[in-house]
């Protein structure tokens, strides 16, 4: 089961005939205390947002770079805007 997390971001295995499946995202160590805690708690910070994964949907969807802004307000806070899993 994927690690719980705040934004709804963990790792993802999409499948389907025009999806390229793999593993998008890392798998955090679920330490307390360990390198991928934000603090003690058990709280894992997600590599991969899903804002992210929804961006690559929605452009194969057909919605235009120009709304993507307003569609993913939270997107421009990551460096990777499309994951590519969409053929």
């Amino acid at each position: 089961m994927p690690a719980p997390t705040t934004d709804g971001g963990t790792t993802r295995s999409p499948l389907g005939g025009a999806v390229r499946a793999a593993l998008y995202g890392t798998v955090p160590t679920q330490a307390l205390d360990g390198p991928d805690d934000l603090g003690k708690d058990g709280r894992w910070i997600p590599t991969t947002s899903l804002d992210q994964y929804a961006a690559t949907l929605v452009r194969w969807l057909g919605i235009a770079e120009t709304d993507l802004p307003y569609v993913l307000p939270n997107l421009g806070a990551f460096p990777v805007k499309d994951l590519g899993f969409m053929a």
